[in-house]
């Protein structure tokens, strides 16, 4: 057994649980049903070891994350008291396989644990998912000798890693990155500037693409290489932190790439194969980055429940007022969608099957409840919403950044109406 399993097996006591290895688990609540109807051939129902997940991070959440949120977005401070505890109870890189020292976690029950914790802070979340992003391309496009020397070390300390791409004039636009990487001996010499890195000054290494083919008629399948770059390489130079409007805590920054040296040994599958290997990565990510959003969805949903169960207007509590207890009903339906959307995206990745369409559904519409429910909560707690001394101001300013990291929404509608059209002229 792994030493990340022993810890996790460890804290499990910490809310009175143990977990077990999820080597044997399936991805699907489908088959993976505690009690599975045969008959039926389709389950919602979780198995018992996925509740324990979810408990734990729901836990965690609670008891961790909750109480010192408000803090870290008024200071911008990262959050890495939190991310250790988290990472001590096996609650983030749990896409790494087993081999590797993690748990090896199926999508679906990454976004189990993934939307408890984005129901404390989306902040603190999108630190701890920005590892997945960035490890992602070398769990499913590096070698043994690659996975073992960058996997492995995230397993054996809290460390962190960065997906490096975006540029200040390329970020929807892929194919217009403009960092060259040029092949000299056995090295490859990068120059160019990267922004908005999540985790970009806390990573100990990164997933780089850069441009190494340069006639510009090049296609982008073809132009663009991936690279493991060590954060501590000559060269390297680490932008200021922005001060965003939400998620605060999580570390946002350009990185600078000047005259850096990359061994051959840290191209990943070979060049001209970086484009494919950083889309096909959001295959994997865009599942979760849905399920937190669900979870934030439904934080302000619980929070602008409660309050309209203890606000009183007209001499009742404004849930009685059915202009707001319609407005209640409203944020369930789209929460609940959002749901199902990102489980069923999951589910199609775990089954080994191209997941594009899904993921990109689950990822632009709970992208966009998050923004609608959490403006809604705000409308509920009416005065009191607009003020910072209530959680759904932040909820607010939080959820804006899931229609704007990892494909825009109107990224994913691009997508969708693509694979729409292309299956509609089979």
């Amino acid at each position: 057994m792994t030493m990340l399993l022993n810890k996790v097996l460890r804290a499990g006591v910490w809310c009175g649980i143990r977990l077990q290895s999820s080597s044997t688990a399936t991805a699907s609540a489908t088959a993976s049903s505690s009690s599975p109807a045969p008959s039926l051939g389709f389950s919602f129902e979780l198995t018992d070891q996925q509740k324990e997940f979810q408990q734990l991070a729901r836990r965690f959440a609670q008891e961790e994350i909750i109480p010192v949120a408000p803090a870290y977005d008024k200071s911008g401070e990262y959050p890495f008291p939190i991310i250790k505890k988290a990472w001590e109870l096996g609650l983030f890189n749990g896409h790494i396989p087993q081999e590797y020292g993690g748990m090896g976690l199926s999508i679906f029950d990454s976004c189990l644990i993934t939307e408890e914790l984005a129901y404390g802070c989306t902040g603190m979340q999108t630190a701890m998912e920005a590892n997945s992003l960035g490890q992602m391309p070398v769990i499913i496009a590096g070698s043994d000798a690659q996975k073992k020397k960058y996997l492995g070390r995230l397993t054996e300390e809290p460390l962190m890693c960065a997906y490096c791409v975006t540029e200040p004039g390329a970020g929807s636009d892929v194919a217009g990155i403009k960092t060259r990487a040029v092949k000299m001996g056995d090295e490859y010499v990068v120059n160019g500037q990267k922004m908005w890195i999540t985790n970009g000054g806390k990573a100990n290494w990164y997933f780089l693409l850069a441009r190494t083919n340069s006639d510009p008629k090049c296609p982008a399948s073809k132009a663009f290489t991936g690279f493991i770059v060590d954060a501590d390489t000559p060269g390297v130079q680490i932008g200021r932190k922005e001060m965003n409007m939400g998620q605060r805590c999580s570390d946002t920054r350009g990185i600078t790439f000047e005259d850096v040296r990359i061994p051959k040994e840290n191209v990943l599958i070979g060049e001209g194969s970086g484009f494919k290997i950083a889309m096909g990565a959001f295959d994997n990510t865009r599942p979760p980055v849905a399920a937190g959003a669900t979870g934030l969805a439904q934080r302000a949903l619980d929070e602008a429940t409660s309050y309209a169960l203890e606000r009183k207007t007209f001499g009742k509590v404004i849930a009685e007022h059915q202009a707001v207890s319609f407005l209640l009903a409203e944020m369930v339906m789209k929460v609940e969608l959002a749901r199902m959307a990102y489980q069923r995206a999951a589910w199609e990745v775990d089954q080994g099957r191209r997941n594009t369409y899904y993921a990109s559904i689950a990822k632009a519409f709970a992208g966009d409840i998050a923004n609608q429910v959490a403006s809604d909560a705000v409308q509920v707690f009416g005065g009191n919403g607009f003020n910072s001394e209530y959680p759904v101001e932040k909820l607010m300013r939080d959820a804006k950044i899931y229609q704007i990291y990892e494909g825009t929404a109107q990224i994913q509608r691009l997508i969708i109406a693509r694979e729409h059209l292309g299956r509609a002229k089979k």
